[in-house]
């Protein structure tokens, strides 16, 4: 399993690089507080990859899955189910809100729809 730190993150992000950040908790989770830029699509719905591939495109696209802590196993399933559907290019910020919130990052509150940059 391919895993970030907060630190890498924030440096994909500052420089605008091409990935979709996911928050893969659920909406009311999201809608509580998310890493800017992120959209949502809970791990857990049946549907999980294909629900991410219909918002990303292709499944070689740069994607980043977090939850809400390293204790939370929401991402590292979410990053299971993605590489078993075929996507070439994920990794995990295990770290999660926690972390960022622990490092001063921004936070966003509040539904957002859409994927965060596109190709």
């Amino acid at each position: 399993m391919r895993t970030i730190t907060d630190g890498e993150l924030a440096r994909m992000t500052d420089q605008d690089e091409d990935l979709v950040l996911i928050n893969v908790l659920d909406a009311d989770d999201f809608a509580k507080e998310h890493i800017p830029g992120s959209i949502n699509v809970p791990q857990s719905r049946e549907d999980f990859a294909d629900a991410v591939a219909a918002k990303v495109g292709e499944k070689d696209r740069r994607i980043v899955v977090y939850c809400a802590s390293e204790s939370c196993d929401a991402s590292s399933r979410a990053y299971e189910k993605l590489e078993a559907a075929g996507f070439t290019d994920v990794a995990d910020f295990a770290g999660g809100m926690k972390q960022w919130k622990e490092a001063n990052r921004p936070v966003e509150k509040g539904a957002r729809v859409g994927a965060r940059s596109s190709r």
